[in-house]
């Protein structure tokens, strides 16, 4: 079965495979939580299905859908989270511990090269929606 990930763009199929070979398929109800901030995790989910709700110390930071990742600014960072991932409606994903990850990247540095590239753009688009003012659009009678 060909598995991709919207939000590792540089991943193969093959890379794909091989990450969800190495992972456990999981199935999370809503409300639950996946990442909860401050608290030992050392999970990257890949959600296949469903919404993902990030809150930091301040609220919403932002909602992750299919094909996205969950947990990785911990895995980069190898420390706690920094917030919270809570499922907004039922999700599918596949659960990698770090462990595998790592054990992944020795074997096939090529695959590491590609996820950490997809990473840094997948992070860079966040940080630019979070950096670019929203548009409010005035909205009066007759309109």
């Amino acid at each position: 079965m060909s598995h991709t990930f919207g939000g590792l763009p540089y991943l193969t199929k093959n890379d794909c495979s091989l990450l969800a070979d190495r992972a456990k398929r999981v199935s999370i109800k809503s409300g639950e939580t996946l990442i909860q901030r401050g608290k030992e995790t050392r999970i990257v989910y890949l959600l296949l299905h469903g919404r993902v709700r990030i809150e930091g110390s301040q609220g919403t930071i932002a909602h992750i859908g299919g094909g996205q990742v969950v947990g990785e600014m911990a895995f980069l960072e190898d420390s706690l989270p920094s917030a919270s991932a809570i499922a907004e409606e039922a999700v599918e994903a596949y659960a990698l511990t770090w462990e595998s990850l790592s054990d992944l990247f020795e074997i096939f540095p090529h695959l590491a090269s590609r996820f950490y590239r997809s990473l840094a753009l997948n992070l860079s688009q966040r940080l630019r929606d979070l950096l670019t003012p929203k548009k409010v659009v005035a909205s009066g009678r007759g309109q």
